[in-house]
């Protein structure tokens, strides 16, 4: 369980989000307890398929009732929003929270201007005239670092580049100065350059608006230049939590030593890059209980699980689930320095 802290900005306690499949209920995201608080970045990292972006949706009210189990909190300035109806939701998405999603082309309409796509929020949330919101555009488009603002506002989705819809996204999302902000791989299938100019923006909207960012990312390079805390996620359970220093140079769980192990390194250029061996489990094959990492470490005994494995605080809010850490090892180092 993650520590409490009265002052969050956002308490997710205990969240389940479980998807209907033949009518059975599958989890995705299995008994998630994490905070955010003002001024802060927290990242959630993992493979794709370990739930992040599923946690993001449950968060943001954004599931079919009808075809999903959500069970926990989820606490946003005092208010519980998996209580709310979708009226209240409506009230506070845009508002209180906005949401930077993965594919902005997808995530735009087509056939509408950018600036009528800006507004829309204003529109919804705010009594602000016309010229007022027509300000704030510009505003808006200055700040996430669009040369053209004029041009790009009367322009359409399809006729900007990749980084160009992105801003928009965010844009859309910071339209309001929200308190939250959620970005879903917002520098996915960006180039370097505008991936650095992305994150730059990001860091200084949380810094004028003293905003909290989740972001959601399965590079850890953005993580370590961005981030001030770190939850790594896999198959739907948060494995370890912690501050970047500490996930970056002590960690603990054998998949998040697996995932840093794979990032590619400057001086290990004659070195093979580490393949973390097997895959996220689908969600008919989730495991019901056991270290649900363990069967991609077959080396490790099974008396070195728990059979439910909890999260177990090493200090300082450093958190770790199973004792299985204190016996991993990689195989090949063994073999390369004879230890064990």
């Amino acid at each position: 369980m993650a520590s409490e802290n009265k002052n969050s900005l956002l308490d997710v306690e205990n969240v389940s989000t479980a998807f209907k499949i033949n009518n059975a209920y599958y989890d995705a995201v299995s008994d998630v307890s994490l905070q955010v608080q003002h001024d802060e970045i927290l990242a959630i990292v993992g493979e794709s398929g370990c739930g992040k972006s599923t946690l993001a949706t449950t968060i943001m009210g954004l599931h079919d009732p009808e075809e999903t189990k959500i069970s926990g909190k989820v606490n946003f300035e005092g208010t519980n929003l998996l209580a709310l109806d979708e009226s209240g939701y409506s009230k506070v998405r845009g508002l209180k929270i906005g949401m930077i999603f993965q594919d902005p082309l997808s995530a735009l309409n087509p056939l509408k201007r950018i600036e009528d796509q800006i507004q829309e929020v204003m529109v919804y949330h705010t009594k602000m005239t016309e010229k007022q919101r027509h300000d704030r555009v510009i505003e808006l488009l200055n700040e996430v670092g669009i040369d053209n603002p004029d041009r790009t506002a009367h322009q359409f989705p399809h006729q900007l580049s990749g980084g160009m819809r992105q801003r928009i996204i965010i844009a859309i999302a910071i339209a309001c100065k929200p308190d939250l902000i959620i970005a879903d791989e917002p520098t996915t299938a960006l180039d370097v350059t505008i991936q650095a100019q992305i994150l730059d923006v990001l860091r200084e909207i949380q810094r004028e608006n003293h905003a909290g960012i989740i972001l959601i990312t399965h590079d850890l390079g953005v993580v370590a230049e961005t981030a001030d805390r770190v939850a790594v996620m896999y198959a739907g359970q948060i494995v370890e939590q912690g501050s970047v220093e500490q996930i970056f140079d002590d960690p603990k769980h054998p998949y998040t030593r697996s995932l840093l192990r794979s990032m590619p390194q400057r001086n290990d250029e004659g070195d093979e890059l580490y393949v973390i061996s097997g895959m996220v489990p689908s969600l008919q094959r989730m495991p019901k209980s056991g270290d649900r990492f363990a069967p991609r470490i077959p080396w490790i005994s099974a008396s070195d699980h728990e059979k439910n494995p909890i999260m177990h605080d090493l200090g300082e809010d450093h958190l770790v689930r199973c004792t299985c850490y204190k016996h991993f090892y990689f195989p090949d180092q063994v073999e390369k320095e004879g230890l064990h």
